[in-house]
């Protein structure tokens, strides 16, 4: 390796000290699909760390969806969308997005990331102004950055402070709030109809992020403006594949006029591979299944009503999370990778969320609920977490009479 570059990687230590301390939570190695049950090295543990809502990522008729097109179409497109890269079946599925989010149209990216990367960089420019909620995804923040426009962070669904922000702009400049439907970490939903009414009284326009939203909340689980009854006044609604959908990718819908716009000026898009015909095929056999299956998403909150009167009967803080996502406070970034390492050799596999993510004192784990879990599961979890917290001695107002 040359000097230069040995000198720059040699000032990033994290992952050493954190390795040394030997609590190190990060790439773990599972061998098995994204079930309720997981094997991590090479024994079963509990999966309260995916992100597969629904539980779809096994289900037989999307992997016999994905058989289909690599049988018919191949392993991949060979090329993007703007060019040689587009098939029938990512129109389809484009269609089939629109419908479902009561949008005139869509537009799919090869990643989520890559949807709010090319949305808000084609989106804005140099003159245009950008209001982010200050727990927006990392996707935003970057996306903002290449768009070169002014940015503007709000505190975390704190309307006065976004009137605030707006306020402050010229009137007849371009503004767009970008908001998370239902934010990553914390599982609070967005105060859409506050932010679509501030939108109306000072001209801006409004864009969602939906990766969490999407099969979990709204109409058969079409997100956040569903739920709201506010898709038409949502300009543009982003989504993920990689959660609900079990698949990867990612889309914008919006009017049409919007979406055509984007499909000639994302750069994510013009310059990134099409979504493999497999990935596709998947989204489009999850959207039936969704459709056809409305009993997931009810199954979904009843699990997540269960864990969360559960842990807050043993004392533990979870916020404010109106959704699958639920945070418990640790409050201390060493006691939290513990906790993970802990609880994963009970048998549980939690993700840790710490500094620079979150504030030290507000260290959490993050639990995620699966449609398919088991009653019998989440209790099991919640038991084993309760022991893990007493034998660490957090004072998370356990009630240790009953231990």
């Amino acid at each position: 390796m040359r000097n230069i570059l040995q000198q720059k990687i040699s000032q990033f230590r994290d992952a050493d000290l954190i390795r040394a301390q030997n609590v190190y939570p990060y790439f773990r190695v599972i061998e098995s699909g994204q079930e309720t049950e997981v094997v991590l090295n090479g024994r079963r543990v509990l999966m309260f760390g995916s992100n597969s809502y629904l539980g779809l990522t096994n289900h037989p008729r999307i992997a016999a969806a994905a058989s289909r097109a690599i049988e018919k179409y191949g392993s991949g497109c060979a090329g993007s969308r703007f060019l040689n890269g587009t098939l029938d079946l990512h129109v389809e599925l484009e269609r089939r997005l629109a419908a479902y989010t009561g949008k005139e149209d869509a537009v799919l990216f090869s990643t989520g990331f890559q949807a709010n990367l090319g949305a808000l960089s084609a989106l804005a420019g140099r003159a245009d102004a950008l209001l982010l909620d200050e727990y927006d995804h990392a996707s935003i923040i970057d996306g903002s950055r290449l768009s070169f426009s002014r940015v503007f962070k709000y505190g975390h669904n704190d309307m006065h402070d976004l009137e605030h922000r707006l306020r402050n702009l010229p009137a007849d400049a371009f503004k767009l709030i970008v908001t998370d439907g239902v934010f990553s970490m914390e599982g609070d939903i967005a105060n859409l109809p506050a932010i679509i009414e501030l939108a109306d009284r000072y001209n801006a326009a409004v864009m969602v992020d939906d990766a969490h939203g999407l099969g979990v909340i709204g109409v058969n689980g079409a997100g956040t403006a569903s739920h709201f009854g506010l898709t038409k006044e949502t300009d543009l609604i982003m989504g993920t594949f990689s959660k609900s959908l079990a698949s990867l990718g990612g889309f914008i819908a919006g009017d049409s006029g919007v979406i055509d716009y984007l499909k000639h000026k994302a750069r994510s898009l013009i310059f990134s591979a099409s979504m493999t015909p497999a990935s596709t095929a998947s989204v489009i056999a999850a959207l039936d299944i969704i459709q056809e299956e409305p009993h997931r998403i009810q199954k979904l909150w009843d699990n997540t009503h269960h864990m969360l009167l559960l842990l807050k009967e043993q004392g533990f803080h979870t916020g404010d999370t109106q959704s699958p996502i639920i945070p418990v406070r640790i409050g201390d970034n060493h006691k939290t990778f513990l906790f993970t390492k802990i609880l994963q050799e009970k048998g549980v596999f939690v993700n840790p969320v710490v500094s620079p993510a979150v504030p030290s004192e507000s260290s959490l784990i993050r639990l995620s609920l699966m449609a398919t879990h088991s009653f019998a599961q989440i209790e099991e979890a919640v038991d084993k977490m309760k022991e893990t917290a007493l034998e660490l001695d957090l004072s998370l107002e356990l009630k240790k009479e009953s231990a």
